[in-house]
């Protein structure tokens, strides 16, 4: 009785299987991506304050876990060092190119096993080119190659734009200097 119950159920089975895999929600076609509505790469360039360069320093330690200082970043990965800065940018990575604007923020240090930043700052931007700020938030893990941070929101030209920055270490000269590269694609633009 079982063997007859199950070979008359069989072909209904069948079809209902194959009615599944055929079915668009397990289709295996392509997505269609995204293109951005406008993308732009800049540089910018931050020197740190080490006690000796105040004319020329552009970012300084601003707090500093109770083993460091606030002139040298803490031992550890840095970690517990809020670094606030006020740096150039640049279109290409000249830092003696003029600066179409400023990133305006901080970084801080957050781990003591890797050496990663959390970052949180604004592109002020006033060139010809462009106008108004870009506000970008996000994770900084230093030892990737190319990092993804969050544009969140903006002004101006960049009004309400969203998108993604992928940021690139172009230099790093010690513990006074580096440039960053950031290879900018806004997907919300209005």
């Amino acid at each position: 009785m079982e063997r007859g119950y199950l070979h008359g159920r069989f072909p209904a089975l069948f079809f209902f299987l194959a009615f599944l895999l055929t079915s668009p929600a397990i289709s295996t076609k392509s997505v269609r991506r995204i293109q951005p509505c406008r993308s732009l790469v800049l540089f910018f360039h931050d020197i740190i304050y080490n006690g000796k360069n105040a004319a020329n320093a552009t970012s300084a330690i601003v707090a500093a876990p109770p083993w460091a200082n606030r002139t040298i970043l803490a031992p550890m990965m840095n970690f517990g060092d809020i670094v606030v800065f006020d740096d150039p940018v640049t279109l290409d990575n000249n830092l003696h190119s003029p600066p179409v604007g400023r990133a305006q923020g901080l970084y801080l240090y957050d781990s003591k096993t890797i050496f990663t930043a959390w970052l949180a700052f604004s592109l002020v931007l006033n060139s010809t080119d462009y106008k108004g700020t870009i506000n970008l938030v996000g994770a900084d893990p230093l030892m990737n190659l190319t990092r993804d941070i969050s544009v969140v929101g903006g002004t101006g030209d960049f009004f309400m734009t969203r998108g993604i920055a992928t940021l690139m270490t172009d230099a790093f000269e010690g513990v006074v200097y580096f440039r960053l590269r950031l290879d900018i694609k806004l997907y919300e633009c209005y």
